[in-house]
C-alpha cells in the first residue's frame, strides 16, 4: 500500500469526531483537569520569564535606535548580473594571452621561442602590478582632459584605494571593472613585444614594458575613455571642439587597445632595426620563415574566441541582451571577411594559399571590427572586414619595402587595421544605435555615418580622434625606445643574438630533443 496515498474526506471527518469526544470526556476527570491546569501555567510561566530576560539585558545593553533607512546613491548599488557578466568577459579577454602567445611562439624561430613565452609571461605579471598601482587611476580616474587619478572628490585611486561599490554608473563591482580593464591592458602590452621579436634583451622588454602599460596605454588611454578624457567629450559645450558637435567613439578599442599597441610595435621596430641575417625583398631576400604554423594557427582561433569577451563585454550589461548579439554577430562577420579576402589577394604573389596571411587577415577583420561593432550593421560587418584584408596584407608588403622587421605582422594587424576600424565607424555607422546602459540600450541619439546619410561630421570627429592618438602614441613609443636604446639594454649583443635568445638570455632552447631546421639551430648549442 503506497504511504502517500491520501486518506478519504468522510474517513477524516469521521476521526476529528471522535478526538473532541475524546477530550470532552477528559475534561470531566478532576485528576485530569489538574494535570491540564499544570502545563498550562507552566507554559505561560516559561513565556513570561523570557520577557523578563529579555527586559533586563536590554536595561544594561540599551534599545536598538531605530534610524532612517540608509540612503543609497545610484553609485553604491551593484547590479549582481551585469559584474557577472563583466568577469566572464574579462576571462575571456585573459585568455586572449594564451593565444598572443601562441601565435607569435609560432610565427617567430625555433630558437626565438623561449624568449617569446618568457615575455609574454612577465608582461602579463608586471602590466597586473602598474595597472594596480597607477595604470588605471591613470586612465579611470577623473582629473583633466589628459590624466586622471581618482574619484573627482579627492580621493585617489593609485594602487586601488578609497574605491567605491560601483565604477561610475556602470552599476558594475568597482574591482570587476579593474579585472577587466586589465585585461585590455595587457593585450596591448602584448602587441608591442610580437614585433620586437628575435633581438629584444630581456631587461630593455621589462624597461620598455614599464613605460607602456604605467604610463602610455593608460594616459593617452584616458584620453578616449576615462570620465573627462578631452577626446570623449570633445564637441561638447565647454570642451575641446565645441563647435564639431560629437565626441570621439570607439567602442571596444580599436585605436584605445590596437593603435596604441601597433604603433609603439612599430617605433619598436625601427628602433631596434631587423634581426641579424633577414634579408628583405627588394634585397633579394624574404621573411624569415616561422617554425610552426600549427601553433600559430591554434593561437588566432583562440584569439577569436577571446575576442567575444573582448567586444561583446564592453557594453558592461548583459541587460542589453540586443546590443550583445548584434556585437558578436559583427565581430563573426568582419573575421570572416577579412580571412577570406586577405588570403584570396595575397595569392598572386606566391600563387600559393598563405596561411600566415589568412590567421592575419581574420585577426585584422577583428582589430577593425572592435571600434564600430556596437553601431554598424551585419553587412557593413563583412565590407569593412573585406577592407581591412587588403590593408594587412599591403601593410605587410609596406614593412617589407621600408625594411622594418616585424616577424609576426603586429603593426600592419593591430597598427593599420586599428586606424581603418575607428575611421570605419564614420562610414558604416547606420544610423540605429545610440549607447548601451546597465538596463537597456539608450538609441534616441543614434550615431550615422556617410554611408547611411549622416555627412562627414562623426567621419571629421573619428580622423581627429585617432590621428592624435596615432601621432602622439607614435612620437612618445620613437622617445621611449630610443631612450632604453641608450642604455644598451633594447637589444641583445650581436654574440648573444648568433648564440640565440632563447640560449643566451633564458639559457635553454625550446626544443633540446630534435632540430625542426638546419636555420633555426643556434650556435653553441652543441646541435650544428
Amino acid at each position: 500500500m503506497n504511504r502517500f496515498a491520501r486518506t478519504p474526506r468522510s474517513q477524516q471527518t469521521s476521526e476529528n469526531v471522535n478526538k473532541w469526544q475524546r477530550l470532552g470526556q477528559r475534561l470531566k476527570d478532576p485528576q485530569w483537569r489538574k494535570y491540564g491546569m499544570t502545563f498550562l501555567l507552566g507554559k505561560m510561566g516559561a513565556i513570561c520569564i523570557l520577557y523578563a530576560l529579555f527586559a533586563l539585558a536590554t536595561a544594561f545593553t540599551g534599545t536598538p535606535a531605530h534610524a532612517d533607512d540608509p540612503v543609497l546613491k545610484g553609485n553604491d548599488i551593484v547590479n549582481p548580473v551585469n559584474t557577472a557578466w563583466t568577469l566572464v568577459a574579462a576571462f575571456l579577454v585573459f585568455g586572449m594571452q594564451a593565444g598572443f602567445t601562441m601565435l607569435e611562439a609560432g610565427f617567430c624561430r625555433s630558437r626565438e621561442t623561449v624568449n617569446v613565452l618568457m615575455e609574454c609571461i612577465v608582461d602579463t605579471c608586471l602590466c597586473g602590478l602598474l595597472f594596480y598601482a597607477v595604470g588605471f587611476a591613470f586612465m579611470f580616474g577623473h582629473g583633466n582632459g589628459f590624466i586622471g587619478w581618482g574619484d573627482g572628490a579627492g580621493h585617489n585611486w593609485f594602487f586601488l584605494n578609497n574605491a567605491p561599490a560601483t565604477y561610475e554608473s556602470t552599476g558594475v563591482a568597482f574591482l570587476a571593472i579593474w579585472i577587466f580593464q586589465f585585461a585590455f591592458a595587457d593585450t596591448c602590452s602584448t602587441i608591442t613585444s610580437g614585433a620586437m621579436i628575435g633581438r629584444t634583451g630581456f631587461i630593455g622588454d621589462l624597461i620598455y614594458s614599464v613605460g607602456v602599460s604605467g604610463l602610455i596605454y593608460p594616459i593617452i588611454g584616458h584620453w578616449t575613455w576615462g570620465p573627462d578624457g578631452f577626446l570623449a567629450t570633445m564637441g561638447s559645450e565647454g570642451h575641446f571642439l565645441a563647435s564639431l558637435g560629437t565626441g570621439f567613439h570607439d567602442f571596444a578599442g580599436s585605436t584605445v587597445v590596437h593603435t596604441i599597441g601597433g604603433f609603439v610595435a612599430l617605433a619598436g621596430s625601427i628602433a631596434l632595426g631587423p634581426r641579424l641575417g633577414r634579408k628583405f625583398r627588394r634585397d633579394g631576400g624574404g621573411p624569415m620563415l616561422p617554425h610552426d604554423l600549427v601553433m600559430a594557427s591554434i593561437g588566432g582561433f583562440i584569439l577569436w574566441f577571446g575576442w567575444y569577451g573582448f567586444n561583446p563585454g564592453s557594453t558592461l550589461s548583459a541587460m542589453d541582451y540586443i546590443g550583445i548579439g548584434r556585437v558578436a554577430a559583427n565581430t563573426t562577420l568582419a573575421a570572416c571577411s577579412a580571412g577570406m579576402v586577405a588570403m584570396f589577394y595575397a595569392y598572386p604573389q606566391t600563387k600559393k594559399w598563405d596561411v600566415g596571411f589568412t590567421v592575419n587577415g581574420f585577426l585584422a577583420g577583428l582589430v577593425a571590427i572592435t571600434c564600430p561593432c556596437y553601431w554598424v550593421s551585419p553587412t557593413g560587418a563583412v565590407l569593412l572586414g573585406a577592407v581591412a584584408g587588403v590593408i594587412v596584407v599591403m601593410g605587410v608588403n609596406l614593412l617589407e619595402w621600408l625594411r622594418i622587421d616585424d616577424p609576426i605582422g603586429a603593426v600592419p594587424v593591430h597598427g593599420f587595421c586599428g586606424v581603418w576600424g575607428t575611421l570605419s565607424l564614420g562610414l558604416f555607422a547606420c544610423g540605429k544605435y545610440g549607447a548601451t546602459g546597465p538596463l537597456k540600450a539608450d538609441d534616441s541619439s543614434p550615431l550615422t555615418g556617410l554611408f547611411y546619410g549622416g555627412g562627414m561630421q562623426l567621419m571629421k570627429a573619428q580622423l581627429i580622434g585617432s590621428g592624435i592618438t596615432t601621432l602622439a602614441t607614435f612620437g612618445i613609443g620613437l622617445a621611449l625606445m630610443y631612450a632604453v636604446k641608450a642604455t644598451g639594454t633594447l637589444r641583445v649583443s650581436r654574440e648573444g643574438e648568433l648564440e640565440g635568445i632563447d640560449l643566451h638570455e633564458h639559457g635553454i632552447p625550446a626544443y633540446p630533443e630534435y632540430v625542426l631546421h638546419e636555420s633555426a639551430t643556434p650556435h653553441g648549442s652543441g646541435l650544428e
